[in-house]
């Protein structure tokens, strides 16, 4: 691909030339952070039936190859920044699952100390700038971490997430246009999911080749199949070492599923039982990589059953640190309010 290339068709698992194949171990660790985003998102939300969890909560089930697949090709001091669909991301940054849970519930063990919840939560120590409630607001933050990055010269780059809907949204262009002309390191990966809340792209984009939007700003593009992690990782690596070697942004449309509705509060009547299942029957990120991981003999039925006790007790685990930490004292209306500059 060149810089100034329209977008690619989707493809599917490592292609040809790719610098490296993943190894067993690495197989086994997407399977095992797919799964823990998985049936970490499937408790949240029964938290969030069960009254635990309080406002907004919009999963990330049926996402996970994306985040996974490309935080594979991060680095140590690398930045990560997204939008308010962020659990997954948080866990793929390896933030602990018991923080995470903790601030979905409110609760003082939370990563922001229960006073950001679902959608706004950070973590400095792991390079991740939040989940943000604002639609496209991310973006442009994101664009300043990658001028931090370029700014201090230390050879790191940001992925900025946003979804489809997102990417309507007139920041967003801004930002393409500074990032390419000031040729920042930063990674922008639409999440085309299909749906903006309950509009299809269709009907919300007047092109739905979304990475093709990346041309008039001489952004590279890419295009990238986001059920299927290995592609998703390959197109990744592929990214970075553009991004590294000093090029400029790179524009990526990772095509996608999510499973739920856009929050918990969505019953998703907008499209047909139909189509879901035949996402999930055909489609599913962590069955396809599962069917990989048999075929070559990674893992045979007792590793994936212990593979699923282990990540069925983290959750189990995160699930009850949730509950059994202290709502925030009163206080802490008082804290986090203003900062000292000088």
């Amino acid at each position: 691909m060149t810089t100034k290339k329209a977008a690619a068709p989707a493809r599917k698992g490592p292609a040809a030339g790719s610098n490296t194949a993943p190894t067993t171990d690495e197989l086994k660790k997407y399977y095992r952070d797919m799964l823990l985003i998985r049936r970490f998102e499937e408790r949240a939300g029964q938290l969030y039936g069960m009254g635990l969890i309080g406002g907004f909560c919009h999963l990330y089930i049926g996402q996970e190859a994306v985040v996974v697949g490309l935080q594979s090709c991060a680095k140590p001091g690398d930045t990560l920044i997204t939008s308010y669909r962020d659990h997954g991301h948080m866990l793929a940054c390896d933030m602990d699952p018991k923080g995470v849970m903790a601030e979905l519930t409110g609760r003082s063990g939370g990563y922001s100390r229960g006073k950001g919840g679902s959608m706004h939560m950070f973590s400095r120590e792991k390079g991740f700038f939040g989940g943000h409630g604002i639609v496209g607001a991310q973006v442009p933050i994101g664009t300043g971490l990658a001028f931090a990055h370029k700014y201090k010269g230390d050879g790191g780059l940001c992925m900025a997430y946003m979804g489809d809907g997102a990417f309507n949204q007139g920041q967003v262009y801004e930002s393409l246009n500074m990032a390419s002309l000031w040729h920042l390191p930063v990674l922008y990966v639409v999440e085309n999911n299909k749906y903006g809340m309950g509009t299809s792209v269709e009907r919300a984009s007047a092109s739905t080749d979304l990475a093709s939007r990346g041309q008039p700003y001489n952004v590279k593009t890419m295009t990238v199949d986001g059920m299927d992690v290995l592609a998703v990782r390959d197109a990744g690596l592929e990214a970075v070492d553009y991004i590294r070697a000093g090029k400029g942004p790179v524009l990526m449309e990772v095509k996608t599923y999510r499973y739920r509705g856009h929050s918990m509060s969505d019953p998703a009547k907008y499209r047909t039982k139909e189509e879901l299942q035949k996402m999930r029957a055909e489609h599913d990120p962590i069955d396809h990589l599962r069917a990989l991981l048999i075929e070559k003999k990674v893992l045979d039925d007792e590793g994936f059953k212990a593979l699923d006790k282990e990540i069925k007790d983290i959750v189990i685990e995160a699930a009850d640190f949730a509950q059994q930490s202290p709502e925030p004292d009163p206080k802490e209306l008082w804290t986090d309010v203003l900062i000292d500059a000088a």
